[in-house]
């Protein structure tokens, strides 16, 4: 993952017509300073550079956060991603492993670089929440 991928899913995302909202509740940041990068994004955005939706937070308290986005009723997938030492890059070990803390929608059973199938969530007409928690590797 990049820091430009997060980035620029922020800043493209536009209101829809016909918009459902959609409530993140995100559990277990940490306190350590750096930028949480929030994103909603679809098949064709997924991992790419672009979002129908997001948030930036700079220097996010530790605890629980909540985000509320307007997207039009489709297939998503939310992804958080701490940069916690603020340096731009997503850091991983030597083994690949995740260092920064990270969290998406159904990765309770991800093994390796999750693929759009496996974290999507479907989002209708009504309103829609997701409960995510982080992960952090250091």
């Amino acid at each position: 993952m990049k820091a430009a991928f997060f980035i620029t899913a922020l800043l493209a995302a536009a209101p829809a017509a016909q918009a459902s909202n959609l409530t993140v509740n995100l559990d277990g940041v940490r306190g350590s300073g750096g930028t949480l990068f929030v994103s909603v994004q679809t098949r064709e955005q997924f991992m790419q550079e672009q979002g129908a939706a997001g948030s930036v937070v700079s220097s996010p308290q530790a605890g629980a956060h909540q985000f509320s986005f307007q997207v039009p009723a489709g297939d998503y997938a939310v992804s958080v991603w701490h940069d916690d030492n603020g340096n731009g890059r997503f850091d991983k070990d030597d083994s690949y492993m995740p260092l920064d803390g990270w969290a998406m929608t159904n990765s309770e059973q991800l093994r390796g670089e999750p693929s759009f199938d496996q974290v999507r969530m479907q989002i209708g007409d009504a309103p829609a929440q997701v409960r995510l928690s982080m992960t952090y590797g250091r």
